[in-house]
C-alpha cells in the first residue's frame, strides 16, 4: 500500500495556511515525503500531489513508497508547468528559498508570475523535527556504525601516527557498518572533509567554515578536518565525524588522550559530562530552546567553569549546545539563546559541547538524546568518557 502520511500531513499545513501548493525540488525534501532520491520536483497541493522526475525515473519507480500512479518522468520545468496550471487555485506558491538557486528562482518567477512565492521550508522542517519509529530505527542503526569508528580510535592510535591516518581508519570503519560516505548540511556552499578531528595545538585553532573544533584541514582549500601533523603521547585529540545510513545522520563527538590524560582535563571533561547529564534531565517536551542553553549556562557556573564553557579563545564564544538531526546533519530545533521555539516528545536532540582551556586543552563531547515524555534516552552506543589509549 502507498504510504502517503507525510505528504497528507503536508497537505493540511497548506490548506491551514491557505496555500496552493508546495513545489519542492531539494533531495532530502523529497526524499522525505517520496522515499527517492532522484532528482525531482514534487508538486503538492491540499488536494493532490504528483513527484515529476527529471532523471533516474526506472529507479523512483522502484524506490518510491507513494503510489506510483503519481509518478511522471518530466524533465522541463515548463511543461511541468502547463501540467499543474489547470490544479491551481489561489495565489501562493511555496517552495525552497534556503536552498533555491538564484537561477532556477527567476525561472519560477517567469513561469509562475501570476503567483506570489513564499518560502516553503519552515514548514517541511517543522514536520520533519518530530521522528517517527521508522526514522529513530534508522539513527539507532547509524549510531552503531559511528560506534565503529570509535573501535577503530582504540585499535590504530599510537605514537606519531597523523590525523589523517587516524581520520581514514575512523571513516573506513564507518563506511564497512554501513555509512553512505557524505553528509547533508542545509547550507549553500557548504564544504568540510568527512568530520572534524583535531589534535594538540591544532585544538585551538578554529576555522570559520564550522562553528566548532574543527581542526585545520590539509590546505586552505578545505580548512577544517584532519593534517598531516602527527599526533604525540599525552596530547587530547578531538574527533567528531559523523555518519549516514539510508539517509539519516547519527553525530557524536568523543575526546581521546595518546597515553596518560593531565588531571585538569579529566576534571574538564568530567564537569563537560555532568553538564550534558544536567540537560538530558531537563530537556522536557514543551522546555524553549533558549531556556535549554541557560540551564546549560548556569550549570557552568556552578561548576566553576563558566569562563572555559564553549570558549573559542580570544574573547569568542558559541552561541550552540545542540541541535536537532535526522536528514540533516544540523536541522531545527537550534539550543541556542535565539530559538525561542519549544522542543517536542519525538526530537533528537544533539548535545554539542565543549570546554578551551588555553593553559591545558581542549575536551568535546557530543550525544545524540530523544526526547521522550517520561524520560530522555540517550541514542549513542559508545561509552561517554574521556578515553586514555
Amino acid at each position: 500500500m502507498p504510504n502517503t502520511d507525510r505528504i497528507n500531513s503536508l497537505q493540511a499545513m497548506l490548506e491551514k495556511k491557505e496555500l496552493s501548493c508546495a513545489l519542492l525540488f531539494y533531495s532530502r525534501d523529497v526524499f522525505y515525503y517520496t522515499g527517492t532520491a532522484q532528482p525531482s520536483y514534487l508538486f503538492v497541493s491540499p488536494e493532490d500531489y504528483f513527484l515529476y522526475v527529471r532523471s533516474g525515473i526506472e529507479f523512483a519507480l522502484q524506490e518510491a513508497f507513494i503510489d506510483k500512479n503519481k509518478i511522471k518522468e518530466e524533465r522541463r520545468l515548463e511543461n511541468i508547468y502547463h501540467d499543474l496550471s489547470l490544479k491551481l487555485s489561489g495565489h501562493k506558491i511555496a517552495i525552497e528559498m534556503d536552498v533555491l538557486p538564484a537561477t532556477q528562482l527567476l525561472k519560477i518567477q517567469k513561469l509562475f508570475g501570476d503567483y506570489d512565492l513564499i518560502d516553503a521550508s519552515p514548514l517541511v522542517l517543522e514536520q520533519r523535527k518530530i521522528k517517527d519509529h521508522h526514522e529513530i530505527s534508522i539513527i539507532r542503526e547509524a549510531s552503531e556504525a559511528i560506534d565503529m569508528g570509535h573501535f577503530a580510535v582504540l585499535s590504530t592510535l599510537r605514537d606519531g601516527i597523523t590525523e589523517l591516518e587516524l581520520a581514514a581508519a575512523v571513516e573506513n570503519a564507518h563506511r564497512l557498518a554501513g555509512h553512505e560516505g557524505i553528509f547533508f548540511i542545509r547550507q549553500p556552499d557548504f564544504f568540510m572533509s568527512r568530520g572534524p578531528i583535531s589534535s594538540g595545538p591544532n585544538l585551538f585553532r578554529i576555522s570559520g567554515v564550522v562553528y566548532t573544533i574543527t581542526g585545520v584541514g590539509l590546505s586552505p582549500s578545505v580548512p577544517a578536518g584532519p593534517s598531516q601533523r602527527k599526533i604525540s603521547k599525552g596530547e587530547p585529540i578531538v574527533i567528531d565525524i559523523p555518519t549516514l545510513v539510508q539517509g539519516y545522520h547519527a553525530d557524536q563527538t568523543r575526546t581521546y588522550t595518546l597515553g596518560r590524560a593531565d588531571k585538569r582535563l579529566k576534571i574538564m571533561h568530567d564537569s563537560l559530562k555532568a553538564i550534558a547529564d544536567h540537560l538530558i534531565a531537563q530537556m522536557k517536551p514543551g522546555t524553549k530552546c533558549r531556556e535549554i542553553y541557560q540551564k546549560a549556562m548556569e550549570k557552568a557556573k556552578e561548576l566553576n567553569h563558566s569562563d572555559i564553557f564553549l570558549n573559542f579563545g580570544n574573547g569568542k564564544r558559541s552561541q550552540l549546545v545542540g541541535h536537532g538531526i535526522g536528514l540533516e546533519l544540523n536541522e531545527p530545533p537550534i539550543i541556542s539563546p535565539y530559538d525561542r521555539s519549544e522542543i517536542s516528545e519525538g526530537n533528537v536532540i544533539a548535545l554539542d559541547m565543549h570546554m578551551l582551556d588555553e593553559n591545558v586543552g581542549v575536551v568535546k563531547l557530543e550525544d545524540m538524546i530523544l526526547i521522550n515524555k517520561d524520560r530522555n534516552e540517550i541514542l549513542n552506543k559508545t561509552a561517554r568518557e574521556l578515553f586514555e589509549v
